[in-house]
């Protein structure tokens, strides 16, 4: 079974950007060496590992990815000052987003 993850990169503009892999460090070269990197990426490298969350499966991934997109930058940084997340349930993530569950409201 494959661990999925979702990632912030911060992007040399100090915009940052937010994804979903199954393998964190490959993903962070393609963002910054290849054509596979996302087309915002490749506009603003070299782009830098600053988050990732280890979560259940590629669902759960998805969905903790578009509720991150959808918050202001301000909670984003907050996000990023607590540090790297290994939890496999996203609760710790969405307490600090401010959420109180998973599901989309």
């Amino acid at each position: 079974m494959q661990q999925w993850c979702v990632y912030i990169l911060r992007c040399v503009d100090g915009s940052l950007y937010t994804g979903v892999t199954t393998d964190v460090e490959r993903r962070h070269r393609e963002h910054n060496e290849g054509p596979r990197g996302a087309r915002y990426t490749r506009a603003r490298r070299p782009v830098t590992l600053v988050w990732r969350a280890a979560v259940a499966d590629r669902a759960s991934a998805c969905r903790l990815e578009a509720r991150i997109k959808a918050q202001p930058r301000t909670v984003k940084e907050r996000l990023l000052a607590i540090g790297q997340s290994n939890t496999n349930d996203v609760q710790e993530v969405l307490d600090v987003l401010g959420l109180d569950r998973e599901t989309p409201q």
